[in-house]
């Protein structure tokens, strides 16, 4: 406390200056308009810009309340999706060159795997609704994979991420073929093998599905060329592609009757046996 009453007197002069000129203050600001705009308009400006920074700070402290409410309406909102009539949750698909609309079945994925070396989708339509093996599954963005196994409800698919999965592909540019794989690596790449050296290609070119196959229809869109590998010990390039289709999150898709499969089919068995 001495300690104090030794400050204020030894600093008397200035303190007195000080109160003086803090009250010559209030009574300019109180009997001057202009003065007490001015200051008020500071003041407002020092106070926002505090208590900007003071919402930000709460908003960042209240990030997990604020994300807890918005998955909370998520989730609300999405119970009402699933809700809804399959009918009008996904647009009937006709658009399919040399696929009539009464030849694809619309489905939904009901399991998706994608973290293993073979992985599989399940859907939700069987043998009741057409699907049979061996048939091409795509959506909006892509191919899918291809019909594996069978029920009167329910059918399995071989993704393309699937180590056992090999379908005809080609570059959309120049009709060059290759054998489209899956290295067990990235859900967001697979590998077109056995392309041919004298074929021109670049990053960024369309990988698509190649007349070749019994199972796609012809120029299906499947990614593009992400890499480019050469192997000095034949004439053929590997092309990592990155896929369009993002295989971690899929929905309806598409399963494509082959009405000429068979018959391919059971012409190349004759030319084989002969």
């Amino acid at each position: 406390m001495q300690q104090i009453f030794n400050f204020i007197f030894k600093n008397s002069n200035r303190l007195l200056f000080l109160l003086l000129l803090g009250i010559s203050l209030v009574l300019t600001i109180q009997s001057h308009s202009f003065h007490r705009s001015k200051i008020i308009s500071s003041a407002n400006f020092l106070t926002g810009g505090v208590y900007e920074k003071i919402n930000s700070a709460n908003e960042y402290l209240n990030l997990k309340t604020q994300n807890d409410a918005l998955a909370l309406e998520n989730a609300a909102l999405k119970s009402q999706l699933f809700n809804r009539k399959d009918t009008t949750a996904v647009q009937k698909l006709d658009s399919l060159k040399g696929v009539k609309a009464k030849d694809i079945i619309v489905s939904k994925v009901i399991h998706n795997s994608y973290n293993v070396h073979e992985n599989y989708l399940t859907l939700n339509s069987g043998e009741l609704q057409g699907i049979k093996s061996d048939m091409g599954v795509i959506n909006s963005l892509g191919i899918v994979g291809i019909i594996d196994n069978t029920s009167p409800h329910y059918s399995t698919v071989i993704s393309i991420l699937n180590k056992k999965s090999q379908i005809n592909a080609k570059i959309k540019k120049s009709n060059h073929f290759g054998s489209l794989i899956w290295n067990g690596k990235s859900t967001g790449f697979v590998q077109l093998i056995d392309v041919p050296r004298l074929a021109a290609i670049r990053k960024g070119d369309t990988i698509v599905t190649g007349g070749q196959s019994v199972i796609f229809p012809e120029n299906i869109n499947i990614g593009t060329i992400s890499k480019i590998y050469t192997d000095n010990q034949t004439n053929y390039y590997t092309l990592d592609i990155k896929l369009f289709n993002d295989m971690t999150n899929l929905g309806h898709v598409y399963i494509i009757k082959s009405k000429d499969r068979e018959e391919l089919i059971n012409l190349e068995k004759k030319e084989k046996d002969e």
